[in-house]
């Protein structure tokens, strides 16, 4: 160990910035909570579509039901657990209200996934006319009282401490760490919790005895960095109470590819039924492409058997396109290559690579225009429609395989619904919470 040490308590002033963590409890099994209230303290695991638990709710997890199990072994564990596949649409909508509640008090929110979400709350004491703690007890009921779940919230000096915070007292948690009770939160912590240390990292450091994240933030500048990289001395910054990475608001609209892939259960080896789903997967990918005024020179397309088995190819594009009704013609040769009748599918997957903003597309002197034009026309016709009225309301004949067969059960309750719509929602793509929980006119 080094003889000069760090200080975690550097900081004179409680609050030279103030950042907020807020992680949804359970999201995708508190979702399903949410909207059938009758599921509300029972063990609820979602994954019904992969034969594997994807999320449990905490009543699960107390039995031990975790992430990666098994159904059937779930099945074992608790008989009477709530099986159900995931509804990620639902998840989607009900993670815009979380953003969309949090914007109600504090304009710079940056929208970390699904279930996460930082905010700067630097400044807005006086004007909201409340404590950091007092704003954030505003948010957290908020949500619980207009979507029905919990969420944990920490705040804090950066993004890491406060993502520490978030996490320190979960489910339901509202943890609020000033600059003089930085060292209480990191002593209370291991390394593994560390926001950017993956398990290798954690290892290493154990080599030199250190334990939790008040060890390392305790080493000095030198020690880090002759021992870690520009991320380590950035994370270790950060516990020392720097905002060393700022809340980033922006959306992001920069994409590499877009990927869309569907896992579906029981197992499939209907090859139209297989088929229909790839091609649900590359409209879903061309919609998106679409939404982002994106075009792709390549495609790919790749299935997974029911052994996990997985096979993909590679197309190049005569012209860039983001029409589903184009690229669709071009793939049924790879698939027939790609598909055995003697496998048995559980999931596909289209990936839209090499991509351009179609502002950029060159002509192709061989290229059909007239058809290409008609087909864009057609295509901005069919996300109007399929906007107003949900995904997919409009799509290609060959898909009405995936319609014919049960997606999954559907919710059934009493409970009176409510209507209004909200930001991403349409007529089909709607919540229905039950009427008590929604927000006040």
């Amino acid at each position: 160990m080094e003889k000069e040490k760090g200080n975690t308590n550097l900081l004179l002033r409680s609050w030279p910035q103030a950042i907020m963590h807020l992680d949804a409890d359970a999201f995708f099994a508190s979702c399903e909570q949410s909207l059938r209230p009758e599921l509300k303290g029972r063990p609820v695991v979602t994954g019904a579509e992969r034969g594997i638990v994807s999320a449990a709710s905490y009543e699960a997890k107390a039995l031990g039901i975790g992430r990666g199990i098994p159904l059937w072994q779930v099945q074992k564990i608790c008989p009477r657990a709530v099986i159900l596949p995931s509804d990620y649409e639902s998840y989607s909508l009900i993670s815009l209200r979380i953003f969309d509640i949090m914007r109600q008090y504090i304009p710079q929110v940056e929208e970390y996934s699904i279930d996460e979400a930082f905010a700067d709350l630097t400044g807005l004491r006086r004007p909201l006319h409340a404590s950091y703690y007092q704003i954030a007890k505003k948010i957290q009921k908020q949500i619980e009282t207009e979507l029905n779940l919990t969420v944990s919230i920490g705040v804090s000096l950066s993004k890491s401490l406060a993502k520490l915070a978030a996490n320190w007292h979960k489910p339901a948690g509202l943890t609020i760490v000033p600059s003089q009770l930085i060292e209480q939160l990191l002593r209370a912590n291991s390394l593994a919790t560390i926001w950017g240390f993956g398990s290798s990292t954690v290892n290493y450091l154990q080599k030199f005895g250190l334990k939790n994240a008040y060890d390392f933030a305790y080493q000095s500048e030198y020690w880090v960095k002759t021992h870690l990289n520009k991320t380590g001395l950035e994370i270790w910054r950060e516990l020392h109470g720097e905002a060393v990475y700022p809340v980033n608001p922006a959306i992001k609209h920069s994409y590499q590819s877009i990927s869309k892939m569907k896992t579906f259960s029981p197992p499939s080896a209907d090859k139209k039924y297989v088929w229909a789903q790839l091609i649900r997967n590359l409209e879903s990918a061309c919609i998106k492409a679409r939404r982002h005024q994106l075009v792709a020179t390549k495609v790919i397309i790749y299935l997974r058997e029911q052994n996990f088995q997985s096979q993909g190819l590679e197309i190049k594009l005569n012209q860039p396109t983001n029409s589903a009704l184009l690229i669709t013609p071009v793939l049924q040769s790879t698939f027939q290559k790609l598909f055995s009748r003697h496998g048995s599918y559980r999931t596909t997957g289209i990936v839209l690579t090499n991509l351009q903003t179609d502002q950029c597309v060159q002509e192709s002197l061989f290229a059909n225009q007239v058809k290409i034009l008609k087909m864009e026309r057609l295509a901005k016709v069919i996300d109007e429609i399929n906007y107003r009225f949900g995904k997919h309301t409009i799509h290609q004949a060959t898909s009405l395989p995936i319609n014919s067969i049960s997606r999954g059960q559907k919710r059934h309750t009493t409970s009176p619904r409510w209507t209004q719509t909200f930001r991403g929602e349409n007529l089909r793509q709607h919540l229905y919470l039950p009427r008590w929980l929604a927000p006040a006119n």
